[in-house]
C-alpha cells in the first residue's frame, strides 16, 4: 500500500493521515438515543505531542475581527435542513418541556442559537462579536460582546455551565486550544461542549488548516482540540438529514467528573 506511515510518537502530524473506518461511517438520526449513535472517530488514535504548527492558525485576513463583524448579519449561514438537524439534536440532548435549572453558554453566538423552542434553561448566555445580533437573540437570557481570538479568557467562574454550544464557528478560532481549555474550566463536571459545523465558511477568516482540509479532517482537528484541552473522549457524528444539502457534523466531549 502507498499509505504514508502513521507514526504518532515520532511524527505527530501524521495524526491527520488517519482515515475513516468504513464500518462506522454512517449518518445518524439527530434524535437518536445514546446507544444508536455512530461515533465516526471511535477508532482514532491521538498523539501525545501537538500535531499542529503555528501556520495552521493563520488566516488570510488577519485584520481585527471586530471590523469584519461590525455590521450585523441577520442571515443564516447553513441551510434550513442543517438548522433543523441541529435543533433536533439539541432537543434530544437538552432537557426540554418544563423549565429546567440548566445553564448554557452559546459561544460565537449571534441573532439565533438554534435551540429547540421548548428548551427553557435557567440561563442561556451568548458570547459573540456583534451586539445588535446578540440583542436580537430571543433565546438568550443575557449576552457578552467579546473577541475570543484577542481575549480567549472567558468572563465566567469555574464550573458554571451544563452545556457550551458553538455553531459553525470553530473554524474561526485562531487560539483554539486556549479557548477549549477555558471552556473546560467553565463547564461543570459532567458538562458537555457541543461543536457543530458544516462545510461552509467565510474563507478569509477561517484558519489555514481548515481551508486546506476536507470534512473528515475537520472532525480530527476539533477532536484534537478537545484532547489538548483536557477532555477525555471526543465523539463525532454526522447528523445530516436525509434531504439535507449542507452536511451537519457534531464533535462533542464531556468534562470529566472530578
Amino acid at each position: 500500500s502507498n499509505q504514508p506511515k502513521i507514526d504518532l510518537k515520532e511524527q505527530p502530524r501524521t495524526y491527520f493521515l488517519q482515515t475513516p473506518d468504513m464500518e462506522t461511517v454512517k449518518r445518524i438520526d439527530p434524535k437518536a438515543g445514546k446507544d444508536e449513535k455512530a461515533n465516526l472517530i471511535s477508532h482514532v488514535q491521538y498523539p501525545q505531542d501537538s500535531p499542529f504548527r503555528p501556520a495552521d492558525f493563520k488566516r488570510y485576513d488577519e485584520s481585527i475581527d471586530a471590523e469584519f463583524y461590525a455590521e450585523p448579519r441577520f442571515v443564516t449561514h447553513i441551510d434550513d435542513q442543517a438548522i433543523e438537524a441541529l435543533t433536533q439534536y439539541y432537543g434530544a440532548t437538552f432537557p426540554v418541556g418544563a423549565p429546567s435549572k440548566v445553564e448554557v453558554l452559546d459561544l460565537c453566538s449571534s441573532w439565533i442559537s438554534h435551540y429547540p423552542k421548548d428548551f427553557k434553561p435557567a440561563k442561556a448566555i451568548g458570547l459573540g462579536m456583534n451586539e445588535k445580533e446578540l440583542k436580537a437573540n430571543k433565546q438568550l437570557t443575557s449576552y457578552v460582546v467579546q473577541d475570543m481570538n484577542l481575549e480567549p479568557k472567558l468572563p465566567f467562574p469555574d464550573n458554571s455551565f451544563d452545556y457550551v454550544t458553538n455553531v459553525v464557528s470553530v473554524d474561526y478560532l485562531s487560539k483554539p486550544i486556549e479557548i477549549f481549555k477555558e471552556i473546560n474550566r467553565v463547564l461543570k463536571p459532567g458538562g458537555v461542549l457541543i461543536n457543530s459545523f458544516s462545510n461552509r465558511c467565510f474563507p478569509t477568516k477561517a484558519i489555514d488548516l481548515w481551508l486546506n482540509t476536507q470534512d473528515w479532517t475537520h472532525l480530527l482537528i476539533v477532536a484534537q482540540y478537545f484532547k489538548m484541552a483536557g477532555f477525555e473522549n471526543p465523539e463525532a457524528y454526522d447528523i445530516t438529514l436525509p434531504k439535507g444539502h449542507d452536511p451537519m457534523y457534531i464533535v462533542e466531549a464531556t468534562k470529566t467528573k472530578q
